[in-house]
């Protein structure tokens, strides 16, 4: 079986550190393309060299640009290697221009696509990702859900046949690399100057377009988390940089201390360090959950039902417009006592993935 995986984003690196393992130990053929999308190497390169994946056999380099012109230029490069390659399956990851550019790539060249991370639903329209998220799962032919959640949604949608329970690969990334963190195994993260990881500090992300496009509510939320009670260690995206200077605000200020992202090992590390995390990013919402920290989401919605639904989770859609002493307690609220369970699964996804490949080869309509 030979199986093409199209990434280009951070979280997709993240995932398919154990999908990339699960392979190598299989006599598959495991074909990887880098559309580039994420061109910072912050954000890409350092991911490779950190979570042990082999280097792309293809990069396709397409950069930055509008939603329109990024997922053209994935289409565009991609459409020869698939033609070329001819894989068995087009495994494609989460949310982003890359996933839905490799979905369509392929399902009009009659590639199998199955979709990784299937089902999940913010009901949010405003995302760019929630409709790459509904469409590519509208074309493939293989819905590889995360939890019973997502499977609910695809039900919900008439895609039954097509949703495989498969668990979250993420689970088994982040454990091993907490595991590895706790062994000593990586270095101390680069926390920004000023935050001191034997002390009490909040960690922050903050990128997405609802938070950073409007120049009076970026700067609204900044004011809102530097004036928290602890240092915030602001991990700043290249996106939320971008729109600082284009707005002319000043990201350094109060509580706030900014520095740059962080390789994956460090990300785990810095969220162990921590008291608790303030994100509007799903991954991290879901990886401090796994790591047993209190995160608060500045987001209406977020599609990781669960993390909310234990109380590790709480959304925030405007801090700004909360009072100051609730605002702060919000953020270092007590850690729940109850038990968070595992709806994520059990580190064993990526596996599973493999396996269900196998038992579907040829794809849904091919059957």
């Amino acid at each position: 079986m030979k199986v093409i995986s199209i990434v280009g984003a951070r979280p997709q690196l993240v995932k398919l550190a154990p999908i990339s393992a699960a392979f190598a130990g299989t006599e598959h053929e495991h074909f990887i393309v880098h559309t580039g999308q994420h061109y910072d190497a912050d954000l890409s390169d350092v991911f490779f060299d950190g979570l042990g994946i082999p280097d792309p056999d293809v990069h396709l380099g397409v950069g930055s640009g509008s939603h329109g012109a990024q997922t053209g230029s994935v289409l565009t490069a991609l459409d020869p290697v698939l033609e070329r390659e001819q894989p068995d399956w087009v495994l494609v990851y989460g949310d982003t221009n890359s996933t839905i550019a490799g979905a369509l790539s392929a399902v009009k060249m009659h590639l199998p696509v199955a979709h990784l991370e299937a089902g999940l639903r913010s009901f949010n329209r405003r995302m760019p990702e929630e409709h790459n998220r509904v469409l590519t799962d509208h074309c493939a032919d293989l819905l590889l859900a995360p939890t019973e959640e997502a499977m609910r949604h695809l039900a919900a949608e008439g895609l039954t046949a097509r949703s495989q329970l498969a668990g979250d690969v993420m689970v088994d990334i982040c454990l091993r690399i907490r595991d590895a963190v706790l062994a000593g195994e990586h270095p101390a993260p680069a926390l920004p100057e000023g935050i001191d990881p034997t002390q009490p500090f909040l960690l922050a992300t903050l990128h997405r377009p609802d938070n950073t496009d409007d120049p009076a509510r970026l700067s609204a939320i900044l004011e809102s988390l530097a004036g928290l009670p602890l240092p915030v260690a602001l991990l700043a995206h290249p996106r939320l940089v971008s729109r600082a200077e284009a707005h002319g605000i000043k990201l350094n200020q109060g509580a706030v201390h900014v520095g740059r992202p962080l390789p994956y090992a460090g990300l785990v590390a810095a969220v162990l360090a921590s008291s608790g995390v303030v994100t509007d990013s799903g991954g991290l919402q879901k990886e401090a959950f796994l790591l047993e920290r209190i995160t608060t989401t500045i987001r209406p919605e977020t599609e990781w039902v669960e993390t909310v639904d234990t109380g590790w989770n709480v959304l925030v859609p405007d801090p700004h417009r909360m009072d100051a002493d609730t605002w702060a307690a919000t953020v270092t609220r007590p850690t729940p006592t109850t038990d968070p369970g595992t709806p994520y699964g059990d580190g064993h996804a990526a596996e599973n993935v493999v396996r269900i490949m196998e038992e579907w080869k040829g794809g849904s309509r091919h059957a």
